[in-house]
């Protein structure tokens, strides 16, 4: 990889980890378009601690509040009860499928789930998803002339079954083009939550995943297919961009709908059947480029 490419992925990763339309379709896509090898899973995966990172830093109080009430909360009783330790508690029960189906499903993450046939099929069904639940979201608030708006739920809502239910979610997107966000927010949307509620949640479950694995997937860092250098580059790059991205975004859905990435995913998806089947594009492509 040269360090060209590893600023362009990098750029990529940062643009698209946080909003609804998959990071990982994005840098696979990328690659093919421009006849590059398929950066992989592990280069992803380690690129994303880098936006993982930014979310840590724009969340940095309610994250250290969460986590020194749960820290409180494993040796006092007393505090069991407070909302930022059952919000650890939930993040990382919400965490548990992903992790158990990471370490299941790892050999088909970095093979047969990267063909783009299967990319397109993702891009264009959970798009439909989130199209349906942003729908579902906006008549509730909005309420209609014969009824009253609906109350949608608070983060103060949540209990451990909304929690396992965002996990599986989340757990969805370890396919490409599924979208972490993407499937969580339409998750939270289906169950009742505020646009910002779910989009919120989404960022503080995404991070004990993301991070662990990257962290797991550093060992393939040095092992010729990823290299170090140009990896690094990327993940810093994903780490400015992701932070600008992310103070965008939760303005952007405080007062606007998910359709534009709706519409978005779509679009894609279809472009991406059209190219794969007229013979424009291998389903396989970039993974033995040169």
């Amino acid at each position: 990889m040269s360090w060209f490419e590893s600023f362009v992925l990098g750029l990529v990763q940062g643009l698209t980890e946080f909003l609804p339309i998959s990071s990982s379709a994005h840098l696979r896509l990328t690659a093919a378009f421009a006849d590059w090898n398929d950066p992989g899973a592990a280069f992803t995966a380690v690129t994303q601690i880098g936006t993982e990172t930014a979310v840590l830093i724009y969340f940095r109080k309610d994250i250290a509040r969460i986590v020194s009430a749960w820290f409180r909360s494993v040796t006092g009783r007393g505090v069991r009860g407070d909302s930022d330790a059952r919000m650890g508690w939930l993040v990382i029960i919400g965490s548990i499928p992903i992790g158990v189906l990471g370490l299941l499903l790892k050999d088909a993450i970095e093979g047969p789930f990267r063909d783009l046939r299967l990319i397109a099929t993702t891009l264009v069904v959970m798009g439909v998803v989130l199209g349906f639940a942003d729908r579902r979201a906006a008549r509730d608030e909005g309420g209609g002339r014969h009824r009253a708006a609906t109350r949608r739920k608070d983060l103060t809502d949540l209990d451990v079954k909304d929690g396992l239910i965002y996990g599986a979610c989340q757990a969805l997107a370890l396919v490409p083009g599924v979208s972490r966000s993407g499937a969580t927010i339409s998750g939270g949307l289906l169950l009742g939550y505020t646009r910002e509620a779910a989009a919120r949640y989404s960022f503080l479950l995404a991070v004990p995943a993301v991070l662990a694995s990257g962290v797991f997937e550093l060992k393939d860092a040095g092992d010729g297919r990823t290299a170090w250098g140009p990896t690094v580059f990327a993940t810093v790059i994903a780490f400015a961009v992701g932070y600008a991205v992310i103070a965008w975004f939760m303005r952007f859905i405080s007062s606007r709908s998910f359709m534009p990435f709706v519409v978005y995913r779509v679009l894609l998806g279809l472009l991406l059947f059209a190219l794969v089947g007229f013979d424009a594009l291998s389903p396989h492509a970039a993974e033995n480029a040169g």
